[in-house]
């Protein structure tokens, strides 16, 4: 699993901040959670809707980036508990962080950087629907054999034993 979170634009009402636990065989969404703030809940509440769709074996590694969201006491003992083994990369290495970095500038220019909104709900919205539609369902990735996350899941259903 990667587990990033990401800043969307600024509305009106104030910032919103949007975690997203993608998984790396896949390219699939598994876990998200958008808030107004920037907190261990909302990168725990990504990882627990990733947990409990997945239900992954133990040892499962999850990778992330070094924010105090992810270096917090609740997130480390979300993880733990459920047997997965947290991994952060060294300091500034893009190589590890390569494909939610990819993710996160798809979102951006597909999604973000194309609309304006007065509320925070507009760009809740918004990335709900990139996420689970166009994202997992419509989008294809070169990696993939130019299939979309669940296309390809569902091609390689036999070899999903982890999230």
């Amino acid at each position: 699993m990667g587990h990033r979170h990401n800043r969307a634009p600024q509305a009106r009402e104030g910032k919103l901040y949007c975690c997203v636990v993608l998984d790396a065989f896949s390219r699939r969404v598994v876990g998200w959670s958008i808030d107004a703030a920037q907190t261990a809940a909302l990168v725990t509440n990504a990882l627990g809707m990733a947990i409990d769709g997945r239900r992954p074996e133990p040892g499962t590694i999850i990778h992330s980036d070094h924010g105090t969201q992810f270096t917090s006491w609740t997130f480390t003992d979300r993880a733990r508990r459920s047997g997965l083994v947290p991994s952060m990369g060294s300091v500034g290495d893009a190589f590890d962080n390569a494909v939610i970095e990819s993710f996160w500038g798809r979102m951006q220019t597909e999604l973000l950087n194309r609309r304006r909104w007065r509320t925070r709900v507009g760009p809740a919205n918004g990335i709900f629907e990139y996420l689970e539609v166009i994202h997992n369902r419509r989008r294809r990735h070169s990696s993939l054999e130019m299939l979309t996350p669940t296309n390809y899941e569902n091609l390689h259903t036999n070899h999903i034993h982890v999230a």
